[in-house]
């Protein structure tokens, strides 16, 4: 038995393996208004998924949308920043690994405006909802679509 050539599939293996983990353990900078509930419930989200989560309370957050170049039709409760992407609302975490893991050329994700059952805003009556990828001239397409969840 070729020892070596078992030794680099299994670090290969352990890549495939431990990569995702990897891009799903990023740190994420949320920025939100101290009063907001939902944001704090999506905080919780991301952490429950492996980010280490730092929060910036802001009483206005309309200089980092711009600063970050969320146009006003992808805008949502919060703002957050991970590894050069912006992500704009409740997009889930499951989401924002893939993000990480594709590394698409592109600004970020946003779940526009607050719909019922995405992550932090699970309740009565969830709706089905798009994750949209978006680039830095506010164009953008649908990245994935999600039934929303009700309240636990």
């Amino acid at each position: 038995m070729n020892f070596k050539a078992l030794g680099a599939a299994l670090a290969a293996l352990a890549m495939l393996v431990l990569l995702p983990a990897v891009a799903a353990a990023a740190e994420v900078t949320v920025y939100k208004s101290p009063y907001c509930g939902c944001c704090g419930a999506w905080v919780t989200h991301m952490k429950d998924h492996g980010h280490d989560v730092k929060t910036v309370e802001m009483e206005d957050l309309t200089a980092i949308k711009k600063m970050t170049g969320v146009a006003e039709p992808l805008q949502s409760c919060h703002t957050a920043v991970v590894d050069g992407y912006v992500i704009e609302g409740h997009v889930p975490a499951s989401d924002v690994a893939r993000l990480l893991q594709e590394k698409p050329t592109a600004r970020g994700l946003s779940v526009p405006g607050m719909p019922v059952g995405s992550p932090g805003m699970e309740g009565p009556d969830p709706q089905a909802y798009e994750v949209l990828l978006f680039q830095a001239d506010g164009t953008s397409a649908v990245y994935a679509r999600h039934q929303g969840k009700p309240a636990p």
